[in-house]
């Protein structure tokens, strides 16, 4: 089980830190965009600091969560991003669902399992 945690946090960072630097290096294409959708890119692109801001927690979060040490940090930093990309694909996307929701079980897993590390924050 321990070998599937690590291959998983792996991969699951690497999306993250792939994600985040096409925030800054745009090398992925961009399906085109209609209706609701347009809306919000265009709106999310109006505020500038926004975009290279995910894209840095993204970076962050990603090789934090791939290295065994820092996890459960990693877990944490990405878990706002992964509330907000599954209200996005329910939103907008719902098509994604199935990918989100498969990373988003693989964060919870994370918090769960590093459970321990996070009750002195809380204490």
């Amino acid at each position: 089980m321990k070998i599937v945690k690590t291959i998983l946090s792996v991969l699951f960072g690497l999306m993250f830190i792939n994600a985040g630097l096409d925030k800054f290096l745009h090398y992925m294409p961009v399906p085109p965009m209609e209706g609701e959708m347009l809306k919000v890119g265009m709106a999310f692109g109006t505020i500038k600091w926004l975009m290279p801001l995910v894209g840095a927690i993204e970076i962050l979060g990603g090789l934090l969560f791939a290295i065994p040490k820092t996890r459960a940090l990693g877990a944490i930093v990405i878990f706002p991003l992964m509330v907000g990309i599954m209200l996005h694909n329910a939103a907008y996307a719902p098509e994604g669902l199935p990918i989100a929701g498969a990373f988003f079980i693989i964060n919870l897993w994370m918090i769960f399992d590093n459970w321990d590390k996070y009750k002195p924050m809380v204490s």
